[in-house]
C-alpha cells in the first residue's frame, strides 16, 4: 500500500467535528494521529510553531488553539487527563505548514487546509455581494463558459441558429446544474 493510499484511508474531514454552533474543528490529538507523528511531545513542538506563526500573522491563538483536556482510560480501569488542542481550519493549516516536510501526508494535508480555506473564503465572499452583483457574476461566468461551447457547436458542424440556440440551452442546464451542486457539496 503506498503513502497516499494509507492517508486516504483516514482523512482529515474523518477527523473534523462541528461545535453546538456549527463550527467545524479538528482535536490535536487526532490530527496528530493523522499526520503519522507517534510522540504528543514532538507533535507539541509543531503545534507551539504554529501558535508562533498566528501570532506573527496578527491573529489571537485563543481563537484558533482552545486548550481542553481528556479523560482517557489507563489499564486496570485507571483514567487520566491529558491536555489537547480543539483546533480551527487555520489553526489546522499552520500546523501542516510546520510539519516535517519529508512526510507525504504533511504535504496532502497543506494541500487540504488551503483548498478548503479557499473555498470557505470565496463561499464567503459569495454571500456578501448584492443579488445584482451575484447576477453580474453569474453572467460573466456564463460568457467565459459559452465561448468553449460556441466552438465545440461550430467544430461540430453546427452552423444553423436554431440548433446552436438549443446546442447553447443544453450547454446552459449543464452549468446551472453543476453550479446548483458546487454549491450544496461546498456549503
Amino acid at each position: 500500500m503506498n503513502d497516499f493510499q494509507k492517508y486516504s484511508d483516514q482523512t482529515f474531514e474523518n477527523i473534523k467535528h462541528i461545535n453546538g454552533d456549527g463550527i467545524e474543528f479538528w482535536y490535536a490529538r487526532e490530527l496528530q494521529s493523522v499526520l503519522e507523528y507517534t510522540q504528543w511531545r514532538n507533535f507539541e513542538s509543531v503545534i507551539d510553531k504554529a501558535k508562533l506563526a498566528c501570532i506573527n500573522s496578527g491573529n489571537d491563538v485563543d481563537d484558533h488553539f482552545a486548550d481542553v483536556s481528556k479523560t482517557i482510560r489507563m489499564p486496570k480501569t485507571a483514567e487520566k487527563l491529558i491536555s489537547d488542542y480543539q483546533l480551527s481550519r487555520y489553526a489546522c493549516y499552520l500546523i501542516v505548514q510546520n510539519g516535517d516536510p519529508r512526510k507525504e501526508v504533511i504535504a496532502l494535508g497543506q494541500t487540504y487546509f488551503a483548498v478548503k480555506t479557499r473555498q470557505r473564503e470565496l463561499i464567503e465572499d459569495y454571500d456578501q455581494l448584492t443579488e445584482e452583483q451575484k447576477r453580474l457574476a453569474i453572467r460573466n461566468e456564463m460568457i467565459v463558459h459559452n465561448k468553449p461551447l460556441a466552438e465545440a457547436a461550430k467544430m461540430a458542424g453546427i452552423e444553423d441558429p436554431r440548433r446552436l440556440c438549443h446546442f447553447s440551452e443544453q450547454g446552459l442546464s449543464g452549468f446551472v446544474w453543476r453550479t446548483r451542486r458546487k454549491r450544496n457539496t461546498c456549503a
